[in-house]
């Protein structure tokens, strides 16, 4: 994998874009295309390396992008916490927990010859500025996302942005995943993941096909939401057709778990009510929070599950057998360090020695909750699943107080999402810097709203002054 010179110039020229969008236009409205549009665009896996600190590549550049935009126009740095509660809580363990981490890691793990080497100060210090980074379009979308306005203005943006990719995802479709080898010089994955059946599933410029795949979905999903609140984002194409034509891209995807969470919501956003959406979203946040726990002591139905599956598809149900017996030995090697983990650069996978006496790795990671809990333990998942789960939880309790019906749906409808993206991390792992300002704008959006709530609540119940006890 060698990328091309045009693929070290897009990440340099990215700083020249984001001041243009600031320059250009409303700071908000910036953000989310410095943002949304340098996970679209931008080159995976090509990336400049600095001592000390992470890699600069198409997660840090935008996010630091959009953080400086965000400070000069509103002339001071957006806060990261709003005094100090169990969201304040979540953010500061989500830091900091690698730190400790990779202080109790210094141990080398031995494989045969092969020596993984222990961590220390230096790799904890990186993890957390790493965090730091990776937190950015959280904290912009809590502290800027905050009216009814900005949730509006999102679904827009996504709406366009899906409306906009799907040219590229039929492109692929049709003519095979070849746009990121062709633009930047090399294949980020593997080609033969994205041979689907007697086509291909798109990937363009994300990285992999169910990336790409799942950016269709929820660009569907934000086009219903439009269309059930009666606003049209694009002048062209009224939000109706946009929600029908994304979703048929989104059939043509070939990805099975995005389709069906497209075949779920779409529904539930044009026909049911906001309270319902609301209690399904919270349903699915709470068995994404419970499955690792219910795998930790295994009592989740894994074998019902399977004879289910291999009743309707026997290749995808020996699928899933391998990803429950994965999931099960990381599970095991978590355990060893359950609350704090092994730390980072694979000491949380498992290493056999072959006959040679070399260690290689034979561990295959899917989904994001085992990834974090082998790497930061029990503390670093409640922490990164926890700050994620809460702004459903947040949404959930505000949206009684929503200012109108419009309000509501697009907060039902952005919790949805949320949630998807959150269950979808039990196979996968793909937490874009976008998702981040969804769940920013989601728990920035609620809590404004209980807020308010509050503040009429404190004028209703304030005593009657002088005058008014004469009068």
């Amino acid at each position: 994998m060698t990328p091309n010179l045009f693929a070290y110039l897009a990440l340099v020229a990215w700083p020249l874009v984001a001041l243009y969008l600031y320059l250009s236009g409303p700071a908000g409205l910036a953000t989310m295309w410095t943002i949304l549009a340098g996970q679209l665009l931008l080159p995976v896996g090509t990336f400049f390396k600095f001592e000390m600190i992470p890699q600069f590549d198409k997660v840090s550049i935008p996010n630091l992008c959009a953080l400086i935009g965000c400070t000069i126009a509103a002339q001071r740095p957006p806060r990261i916490t709003n005094g100090m509660g169990v969201v304040e809580v979540l953010i500061l363990l989500c830091v900091v927990s690698p730190l400790p981490t990779s202080l109790l890691n210094g141990d080398p793990i031995h494989i045969g010859s092969t020596v993984l080497p222990g961590v220390g100060l230096y790799d904890g210090i990186s993890a957390v500025i790493f965090q730091l980074i990776m937190l950015i379009p959280f904290f912009l979308g809590r502290r800027f996302f905050r009216n009814a306005a900005d949730t509006q203005q999102l679904f827009s943006v996504l709406s366009f942005a899906g409306l906009a990719y799907s040219v590229l995802l039929l492109f692929e479709i049709r003519f095979s995943p070849q746009l990121h080898n062709w633009v930047y010089g090399y294949h980020p994955t593997n080609f033969e993941q994205e041979v689907r059946e007697s086509g291909f599933r798109p990937m363009v410029f994300m990285g992999h096909g169910l990336v790409a795949c799942f950016f269709a979905m929820t660009a569907a999903v934000a086009s219903a939401a439009l269309w059930r609140a009666r606003f049209r984002a694009v002048r062209f194409a009224p939000a109706g057709a946009a929600t029908a034509y994304l979703s048929a891209v989104l059939v043509l995807c070939k990805s099975s778990a995005a389709t069906v969470y497209g075949m779920v919501l779409v529904p539930l956003v044009v026909w049911t009510t906001p309270r319902l959406q609301m209690c399904v979203a919270v349903f699915l946040v709470s068995i994404a929070l419970l499955y690792p726990f219910l795998r930790m002591y295994d009592v989740f139905p894994t074998q019902t599950i399977l004879g289910v599956a291999d009743s309707i598809d026997p290749a995808r149900a020996s699928s899933l057998e391998l990803r429950f017996r994965e999931e099960g030995r990381l599970l095991n090697r978590a355990s060893e360090r359950f609350m704090l983990g092994w730390g980072r650069f694979g000491r949380n996978r498992i290493f056999v020695e072959d006959w040679r006496g070399i260690g290689g790795d034979s561990s295959i990671t899917d989904g994001l909750w085992v990834i974090v809990l082998g790497q930061f333990g029990l503390v670093g998942f409640i922490a990164e699943f926890g700050l994620l789960a809460i702004s459903v939880f947040r949404a959930a309790k505000a949206l009684k107080f929503a200012e109108s019906l419009k309000d509501s749906i697009f907060l039902s409808a952005l919790a949805l999402i949320v949630a998807v993206n959150i269950i979808d991390l039990l196979p996968n792992s793909a937490l874009s810097p976008w998702s981040w300002l969804l769940v920013g704008t989601l728990l920035g959006r609620s809590e404004m709203m209980l807020a308010r709530s509050r503040n009429r609540n404190l004028r209703t119940a304030s005593p009657p002054t002088v005058q008014e006890a004469r009068a």
